[in-house]
């Protein structure tokens, strides 16, 4: 076919009427059998861009499209563009190309040379019967397969199948493919830059019948091979020979465990078709892995795309240790490809169920991967790709994990929390029958030894630990108000420590903080130590922090509503070193928050924020912060950084109150107080916000500076023997101290000079004011007594005074007394001294004699050394009310001489001097213990260090008062006596060496015990023995001696009636008988016969027999004192009664009852008379003289011993 084309540009009405700025139009003829559609590429309307076909007379006729099917005859285009032609318009030629089993037509494929201005797309199309392959030699150069587009403008591209997108190649010229074996349906296109010159003939078309491919393989007995193709792509079936009929299948064929296996394909390329899966497995115990290794064969199916497959389990608790040789591996995320086409990707099975998969390319530096559970490696091998034999090795060991055993506090939580992913990791406690694991949280609340164990070996970087614990509160009072943190629990663990109080609905919380206090940073940053509190209010809108905080800062104290929790964060390995809290129960407060804060001396800058700053501050809520100002200083409040709300409701608004005057209101934009003085309360109020947009949030700053005020004073000693010593001992650098204009760190005014002062920003606490005053002994003539006293200073002075020193010079022929009215007392452990004032004594080379205060023992202290007495008292303003004198005398032979008079109400403590750090070398100390009146000394030394001696011996002696002989006398080598007994006042002396190492010092206890006189006691009892042995022998005497008389000559009747009488009777005297006691009551029998009987149940017996009036066991009768018969009424007869009773009752027998006279020694009821004795019957007794013999044991009692006070 012959393209005639003519070009001519219509005529400027056509320009005129259409206005395209681009117009191309030329006249086109399509060969036969080619489709040629012409298209708009440009993303134009139709008015600014289109296609149209020029007819009639004078080419007067358009016809404009988007898109125009030329057909198969001559057609004038007008090209009508606002953009340049040759980019808003392709060209697509398609033509069929018909193939039989060995022939195609058209046999020679050709480009027809048509609108080469324009892009154009050349597509043919095979058609060809089953089983048949086209082939098309490619004429001219050869093409090479790319993902690229070509330089040259010219790209190929073949289609196996309309129907798939799959089976696309792209290629370019100058290459070396010269042939392409397509299937049915197959298509081949060229797309054409414009203006590109195409060559007319491109293939040469052939067919043939299509040609199989066979392959032998072999396959293991652990590996499953899987050939797959896409149903939609090109048939091409796989079969196996090993049975008849061979075994086929058009899109899958699985096998297994064969040897030299014959593989048919029906097509010649089933690389193109098939893709490979392999998948083999390895089996791992704790300790080793079969095979050891992954392996391939490298030249199974090299020419295919596989994916090999390896499936590994493991035991539980097993690590997996996978070695990739060569080249390392890199990471890549889910979305990335590996550009050689080789991806690996290793998925692991973890504790709980889950599956972690990461992907990995070549070259990179991951080499060695430790996995935990059940692990899948699989690799994409591109076509052609190269293996080698040993992909990875694979090994296995025990799972290192972690067991710890841990205790709660009672009412103490443990909460273990996941933070990452991975590694897997489960924490478990080791409750029978079966542990208890979880792999994200595990709760430990019992207080008791509880076994933890992790299933990995570095759980700290998987795991976070809370430790919790809740403080009950009532209405007074937290039950363990102090707040430390346990730092045994998990040390190595990243730990969050919180506190859970309970407080009463009516009540507040109240956290103080130590003195060092707490410093508020925002919220989302973290202390400088790394050691980071929270502080958080659960409010009924929410939960509000109040402030995050660090140590060191201005905030003491705060106070909230409702309930509240407190939180320290502490990194591992890391101790927590926390601020003293203390959980208290606060007063009623009506806002969220009360803050109260102590600002510093000096110049500072502390920034405050509201609770949860940058976030809202909660809506109708209120916020004190309460400011202790020290004196001499400035502050000034900045607003630095806040948002207003949108109130629905109320307002917002910032107070300011100082002590003792009215309430300054303020808002957000006003100006806050500058350069005020005094402490001030500063509150934020908020109103009732609209939600949807910014609340209310605050953060300000307190700025505090020195007012400049410095506290002058002069002093004058110029007629005083005191000096003054001021120095420094606090850390507040503001502190300026300064003597005659001159500052200095230390001041000294010397006694008779003086000097003007000045303190600036200096509290009393900052400064410490001592003083002290010389007293010599030069002579004889100046060595008087005087009494130790403080003198008063002068009152400007800003500060107390700390210490008095008095320093004592004597010459070396005397000695120092020092004397106490009250007594004086060493501080020693177990007779401390807490006394208002203590007296520090040393001699002036600093060798420490000991501490004292008054009210003591010690009478008066001897010593030949040059001393210093420093007084320290809590107020000396009160005045030095215990007297200390000092006089001088001879020279004594000891270093130092104590004499002390103890108590005996509490046991005495003598110590060495220097104690416990040894007396000095060749030194010596005695004691001069005075005992009271009949008191004796227990002595015992509690407590002694004996050095190794280079010269001389250390000595321990005892001697009494007046004595010269020793009691007891101990050296360093010998074993000292542990007590002893000491009757009379006592001297002790203890000496030193010249030590060669070790120290020389002891303790001695003395108590007091009373004397007792065990002499005089024995003689006492001996001659009450004596005198009570005579008694019974005179008594024993006389009783045997009227016992005879009483036989011989005198009997006794008892007539019922008439008159009474008595042989022997001469008188009747009026005693005993003259009373009613004589009648008988009642005769117990055991009272006659008990020493017959014998047997004492009888008398129990009969113990509740008789009730009638308590009388002796015998009262004297003598009858009527007339001698007249008394005229007795007989009574009437009684009812027999069940007992006889012998006797009546004394009010129906006689006379009647006589006015009792006084009671004599006889008539007590433990007296007996020796008369009844000698009776059988106790029945007779004669009228003889009265023997008495005691029946109670009161008198016999033995005297108790006349002591020797008496005597």
């Amino acid at each position: 076919m012959r393209l005639r084309e003519a070009r001519a540009f219509l005529g400027l009405w056509l320009l005129t009427v259409l206005g395209f700025t681009e117009c191309l139009q030329t006249t086109v003829r399509s060969d036969k059998g080619v489709m040629v559609v012409v298209s708009v590429s440009a993303a134009l309307p139709l008015d600014q861009c289109s296609v149209c076909t020029v007819s009639g007379v004078n080419d007067t006729e358009t016809s404009c499209h988007s898109s125009i099917t030329l057909p198969e005859e001559e057609v004038k285009l007008l090209f009508n563009c606002s953009q340049p032609v040759e980019n808003s318009y392709t060209v697509t030629l398609t033509r069929t190309i018909e193939c039989t089993k060995d022939t195609c037509s058209p046999s020679t494929i050709e480009a027809q040379p048509i609108l080469s201005e324009l892009s154009r797309t050349f597509t043919w199309e095979l058609k060809a019967p089953e089983k048949t392959v086209v082939s098309l030699d490619i004429l001219g150069k050869g093409l090479v397969e790319t993902s690229k587009p070509c330089t040259d403008g010219f790209q190929y591209s073949v289609a196996t199948s309309k129907t798939s997108s799959k089976g696309r190649s792209q290629y370019c010229r100058d290459g070396s493919l010269t042939r392409l074996d397509l299937p049915d349906q197959a298509s081949v296109s060229l797309q054409v830059k414009p203006k590109a010159q195409v060559e007319s003939m491109l293939f040469q078309a052939s067919a043939g019948p299509l040609k199989g491919r066979t392959m032998v393989v072999s396959v293991d007995s652990s590996t499953t091979v899987t050939l797959s193709r896409d149903p939609e792509g090109l048939e091409c079936e796989v079969c196996t020979a090993e049975v008849s009929p061979p075994n086929c299948n058009p899109t899958k064929k699985t096998l297994t465990k064969a040897d030299k296996l014959s593989l048919e394909f029906s097509c010649p390329k089933p690389q193109e078709m098939y893709s490979v899966t392999m998948m083999k497995k390895i089996e791992c115990t704790k300790s080793s892995c079969t095979p050891a290794a992954g392996e391939v064969d490298p030249n199974l199916f090299k020419e295919f795309k596989q994916s090999l497959t390896w499936d590994i389990n493991v035991p539980e608790r097993t690590v997996l240790t996978l070695d990739f040789p060569g080249g390392g591996l890199k990471e890549i995320s889910g979305a990335e490809t590996c550009k050689d086409g080789y991806q690996y990707s290793v998925s692991t099975t973890r504790s709980d169920g889950t599956i972690k998969a990461k992907n990995y390319c070549k070259g990179g530096k991951v080499s060695t991967m430790d996995l935990l559970g059940a692990t899948t490696v699989t690799i994409d091998v591109p076509k052609d790709g190269e293996l080698e034999q040993k992909v990875f090795n694979v090994k296995a060991a025990p799972r290192g994990g972690r067991m710890m055993s841990v205790i709660p506090d009672p009412s103490t939580s443990i909460i273990i929390n996941r933070i990452t992913d991975e590694p897997d990791c489960s924490v478990c406690i080791n409750e029978p029958p079966k542990p208890i694991c979880n792999s994200k949280q595990l709760r430990i609340t019992e207080p008791r030894n509880i076994s933890v164990e992790f299933t990995c070996p570095q759980p700290q970087d998987i795991f976070t630990v809370e430790i919790n614990r809740e403080i009950d509160c009532t209405e007074a009072s937290c039950s363990g108000d102090a707040v430390q943190a346990e730092s045994s629990l998990f040390p190595d663990f990243n730990r969050i420590f919180t506190w859970d109080p309970t407080f009463v609905s009516t009540r507040a919380f109240q956290v103080d903080f130590s003195k060092k206090g707490m410093r508020q940073i925002p919220n989302e940053e973290t202390c400088p130590d790394q050691q980071t509190y929270s502080l958080v209010s659960y409010l009924r809108t929410g939960p509000a922090t109040i402030g995050t905080f660090c140590k060191g800062g201005t905030v003491t104290t705060i106070l909230g509503r409702y309930r509240v929790r407190l939180s320290l964060e502490v990194p591992r390995d890391k101790k927590p070193d926390p601020v003293d809290f203390k959980i208290n129960v606060g007063p009623e407060i009506s806002m969220a928050a009360i803050v109260k804060v102590n600002l510093p001396r000096g110049v500072s800058d502390t920034d405050f924020t509201t609770p949860s700053y940058p976030s809202d501050f909660p809506d109708n809520q209120q916020m004190l912060w309460d400011f202790t100002v020290p004196g001499m200083h400035n502050y000034t409040v900045r607003f630095q950084d806040h948002t207003a709300p949108e109130c629905l409701n109320g307002e917002v608004g910032v107070e300011y109150q100082k002590e003792d005057k009215k309430v300054t209101k303020m808002t957000l934009t006003d100006a806050q107080p500058v350069h005020q003085q005094g402490d001030f309360k500063m509150l934020l109020k908020n109103c009732e916000t609209n939600r949807t947009l910014q609340g209310l949030t605050l953060n300000y700053r307190v700025s505090l500076m020195r007012s400049g005020h410095p506290v002058l004073c002069t002093v004058d000693l110029s007629k005083r023997q005191v000096s003054l010593q001021i120095e420094k001992v606090g850390s507040d650098p503001h502190c300026e101290m300064s003597i005659n204009s001159k500052v200095e760190e230390k001041i000294t005014v010397e006694a008779g000079t003086k000097a003007s002062l000045s303190f600036l920003d200096c509290p009393s606490e900052e400064v410490r004011l001592t003083a002290s005053q010389v007293i010599g002994c030069k002579d004889v003539t100046s060595c008087s007594s005087t009494l130790l006293t403080v003198p008063k200073l002068v009152p400007c002075l800003p500060m107390p005074l700390h210490s008095f020193t008095w320093h004592l010079d004597i010459p070396a022929d005397r000695t120092v007394n020092l004397v106490s009215r009250t007594g004086l007392q060493q501080s020693l452990p177990g007779q401390e001294c807490n006394r208002s004032v203590s007296l520090h004594v040393k001699e002036r080379d600093g060798f420490s004699v000991g501490d004292f205060c008054f009210n003591g023992i010690i009478q008066k202290i001897q010593t030949q050394a040059n001393i210093s007495i420093t007084a320290r008292a809590k107020d000396f303003s009160k005045g030095f009310r215990d007297s200390l004198n000092v006089s001088f005398t001879q020279e004594i032979t000891e270093t130092f001489i104590y004499k002390v008079a103890p108590k005996a109400s509490s046991p005495m403590l003598l110590a060495t001097p220097n104690w416990p750090r040894g007396m000095k070398p060749e030194s010596t100390v005695s004691w001069i213990v005075a005992l009271p009146s009949q008191y004796q000394a227990q002595m015992q030394i509690v407590n002694i260090s004996q050095p190794k001696c280079r010269d001389r011996h250390t000595a321990i002696t005892v001697k009494m008062l007046g004595y010269e002989e020793e009691i007891m006398s101990r050296r360093e080598d010998e074993e000292a006596q542990d007590k002893l007994s000491v009757p009379h006042s006592f001297y002790l002396n203890m000496s030193n060496c010249k030590p060669e190492e070790g120290k020389f010092g002891a303790i001695t206890k003395v108590v007091l015990q009373k004397k007792t006189n065990l002499l005089a006691i024995l003689l006492g009892i001996a001659g009450a023995l004596l005198l009570l042995l005579i008694i019974l022998a005179v008594v024993c005497f006389v009783t045997k001696k009227k016992k005879k008389e009483r036989k011989d000559k005198e009997s006794s009747i008892y007539i019922g009636k008439g008159n009474i009488f008595r042989p022997g009777d001469r008188h009747f005297t009026k005693t005993r008988s003259d009373n009613e006691s004589h009648v008988y009551a009642s005769i117990d029998d055991t009272m006659i016969y008990g020493h017959l009987l014998g047997d004492t149940t009888y008398a129990d017996s009969l113990q509740d027999h008789y009730n009638g009036m308590q009388t002796d066991s015998y009262q004297t009768f003598t009858g009527p004192s007339d001698g007249q018969l008394p005229v007795i009424k007989e009574p009437d007869p009684e009812p027999e009664l069940e007992h006889f009773n012998t006797f009546l009752d004394p009010s129906e027998s006689f006379i009647p009852s006589r006015p009792r006279t006084p009671i004599d020694r006889q008539d007590s009821l433990g007296f007996q008379d020796r008369r009844m004795v000698d009776n059988e019957l106790y029945t007779f007794k004669s009228t003889g003289d009265i023997n008495p013999i005691r029946l109670s044991g009161v008198d016999m009692e033995p005297q108790p011993p006349i002591l020797e006070d008496s005597l």
